[in-house]
């Protein structure tokens, strides 16, 4: 994958704001708050907890920013290693447009990584989980050096240095490597996974399917330094895994099942045919989780504004989060309740992927 320029149009140096969660152009998400009440203190971890599983969607990317920090913060306060961040980097209108691809937006979460490192490194500081260096990891070298001819240097801040998961060797001067050739085949790039000594935290970001397993590899060359996976659709690469050429389905068990998302915003759109006009209802929700804090099912109500349907300790599958918010709507009477059998013709006998179910050998460090 190469990561190309993109205009000023896709500049995030400016606070953009969240259009992603709002279903038409020109709308507002507006974050519900109570002026001059101060959060609960994070020493109280109870309140905390119920502060941050009622906590609205952010309505700027600043707020993203300091949300996403703090979860971190916790989640690694409470020891975990393993961490998963997930949310659209880029504004809904400016993801459909026709003319940015997949290099644009890698290059949006390469921005994003940079920015959310700097204030990684300012909010842990002077506490017991202070981090002095973060590492960005790109999935190869091919990828690190146009990212390092676009900034111009692999360390653009103190204290957050941009590296590859797979380094090739300095000595070996070969112009013919037939283990490349075999490497290239099944989607791997040339090389061997290395780590930064330096470093005290992994930051990964823009790999497939088929690089996974390197992050595995970089997480077990020292289990004690934390790993972020950032923005990486986890959920769509899993689905990839026990196909041909790529990981078998035992890597969500033994180490995809362990990373824990502490900031997880996912929005879905459903349409829904109905016997009466105007015989097709379109709803959108978002799935929106904050470390403490528990999976919320959100509603779009059609007015800028997402309302909490149920909180979660476990998180939802998509087929259950789904069918929250259908249900929603029959309260409210936009949809009818068609019966038991219409129902299950709509949904099907199953209603959950592979790796959303109950596995003897996985963790449940991902759905809780």
């Amino acid at each position: 994958m190469k990561i190309l320029a993109v205009g000023t149009l896709l500049s995030l140096q400016c606070q953009i704001s969240l259009a992603w969660l709002a279903s038409t152009p020109g709308r507002r998400l507006q974050r519900t708050s109570v002026y001059n009440i101060p959060p609960p203190s994070e020493e109280s971890v109870a309140e905390f907890t119920e502060y941050s599983s009622k906590l609205s969607p952010p309505s700027s990317f600043f707020e993203l920013q300091q949300d996403s920090i703090r979860a971190t913060r916790l989640a690694l306060k409470d020891g975990h290693k393993l961490l998963e961040i997930e949310f659209p980097p880029l504004p809904a209108s400016v993801l459909e447009m026709d003319d940015v691809s997949a290099y644009d937006v890698a290059e949006a979460n390469v921005n994003l990584a940079l920015e959310f490192s700097k204030g990684l490194l300012t909010a842990t500081k002077d506490s017991e989980t202070q981090l002095r260096k973060i590492a960005i990891m790109l999935p190869d070298e091919a990828e690190l050096d146009i990212i390092k001819e676009k900034i111009g240097t692999t360390d653009p801040y103190p204290g957050v240095t941009i590296s590859s998961l797979r380094k090739s060797d300095p000595d070996d001067t070969r112009i013919f490597k037939p283990e490349q050739l075999l490497l290239s085949l099944f989607g791997n790039s040339p090389g061997t996974v290395t780590g930064v000594d330096e470093a005290d935290m992994y930051i990964c970001l823009i790999a497939s399917a088929q690089e996974l397993p390197d992050i595995e590899e970089l997480h077990g060359l020292d289990p004690q330094k934390p790993v972020v996976c950032y923005n990486m659709k986890l959920d769509i690469l899993r689905g990839d895994l026990g196909a041909p050429a790529f990981p078998g389905k035992d890597l969500h068990d033994r180490f995809l099942s362990r990373i824990k998302p502490v900031y997880y915003l996912r929005t879905r759109q459903y349409s829904r045919s109905t016997p009466n006009p105007p015989f097709m209802v379109n709803y959108q929700g978002c799935l929106f989780r904050t470390y403490p804090g528990e999976y919320q099912t959100l509603l779009d109500t059609g007015t800028g504004r997402y309302r909490r349907i149920v909180g979660n300790k476990i998180r939802p599958s998509l087929g259950t989060f789904k069918e929250q918010l259908t249900d929603e709507l029959k309260k409210q009477g936009v949809v009818q309740d068609e019966g038991s059998a219409l129902e299950w013709l709509r949904t099907g006998y199953k209603t959950t992927t592979w790796w959303e179910e109950d596995r003897e050998q996985a963790s449940d460090a991902w759905v809780t």
